[in-house]
């Protein structure tokens, strides 16, 4: 076989990996449709008998305080109260147990949502299939453009979603929302920022690619996690504010909020994703400067990508030593946690697309 030939048949193969690419994208979306109904099945069809545990909860009893404790001590007996446990962040406050979840308690609910795990794992396998794919027709990772990295970044989403829940954490109650933004980010990703198949500006041809990339993704994903945790703790302290000072909210938001968990059960699981992921996003921005050597002979250039993943950094550094600082728990650190993720939100978005610089891969 020729030259020529071979490399007519190599085109060929990859253009077929690229068609097999955008099947699998398309397909994995109608899959997480199918799931996005499972979820709303289970928090339309289970149970919403339990409306007023959380308003009994928030009234003055002692029942968390849990039974007393009977010591024996040389003969006799030392009756010790059992302390109080406090679930928010300030000593005092009320004590709020977490909500059922999403299916309320109800069999019915349940089922619907084993039925949308079970379509969220296999949209994740037909995506990851289709991130694979398109690896195998550009010969290289699968995040050189924004359409890439936007593909890789749900996956990786996804991923983490079902890690957790394989790890059996209770975060099954994240299904719904993640799901929503996971398809409109693939809306996105197929309408706006589609590229077709093509190799790499010479910069990017460097083994760090995998390294830096690859961590900026993940941890991405994490902290994109992590926010919808928050924006869902604003919302549900916002509720059990008014539910504390005699408010009486609606019955939409009896329905979702009281089935979610405690506020204090949401900061937390927000707090320890974030502050997990941030080590590795300091990481991402050392390796970047390390590959930034090698490609440009400069460590940092200030450029607008370098720029703002610092000003991420230290948005999420500030988001964490406040949330150590007893002044600044509760809904101060979670705006803090929110613009902190604004901030990764423009370096990706908006340098990418809006602004000029060494980093402009959007490919749109």
């Amino acid at each position: 076989m020729t030259l020529a030939a071979t490399t007519e048949l190599a085109a060929a193969t990859n253009e077929n990996l690229a068609s097999i690419s955008n099947t699998l994208i398309y397909s994995a979306m109608a899959v997480y449709t199918l799931a996005f109904f499972a979820y709303i099945a289970e928090w339309l069809l289970g149970s919403r008998s339990k409306v007023g545990r959380t308003a009994a909860a928030l009234t003055a009893t002692t029942a968390s305080k849990g039974p007393a404790v009977t010591a024996g001590k040389k003969g006799g007996t030392a009756v010790l109260e059992r302390p109080q446990v406090v679930v928010r962040s300030a000593a005092g406050a009320r004590d709020v147990p977490d909500g059922p979840g999403a299916h309320g308690g109800d069999e019915q609910g349940d089922m619907y949502g084993r039925i949308a795990i079970s379509l969220t794992v296999l949209a994740f396998l037909v995506e990851l299939g289709g991130v694979i794919a398109r690896a195998a027709s550009v010969e290289r990772a699968p995040w050189g453009n924004m359409y890439e990295f936007n593909l890789t970044f749900s996956t990786v989403a996804v991923g983490v979603y079902l890690g957790l829940l394989a790890l059996r954490k209770n975060v099954r109650w994240l299904g719904l929302f993640l799901i929503t933004s996971v398809l409109l980010d693939l809306g996105l990703a197929v309408t706006v920022l589609y590229t077709a198949s093509d190799q790499l500006v010479p910069a990017l041809h460097s083994y760090w690619l995998y390294i830096h990339v690859s961590t900026a993704i993940f941890c991405g994903a994490v902290f994109y996690v992590g926010a919808v945790a928050t924006i869902l703790y604003l919302f549900k302290d916002a509720y059990e504010n008014k539910l504390a000072t005699g408010g009486k909210p609606g019955k939409f938001a009896n329905s979702v909020l009281d089935r979610l968990p405690a506020s204090a059960s949401l900061d937390k699981f927000a707090y320890r994703v974030n502050a997990a992921v941030f080590p590795l996003w300091t990481f991402t921005i050392i390796a970047g400067a390390i590959w930034a050597g090698d490609a440009w002979g400069r460590y940092w250039g200030w450029d607008p990508k370098e720029t703002w993943s610092f000003i991420t950094w230290v948005a999420y550094a500030c988001y964490l030593h406040a949330r150590a600082t007893a002044g600044w728990k509760g809904r101060k650190a979670a705006y803090l946690a929110m613009i902190a993720f604004g901030c990764w939100l423009f370096n990706y978005y908006g340098v990418n697309i809006f602004v000029s610089g060494k980093h402009s891969y959007a490919g749109v």
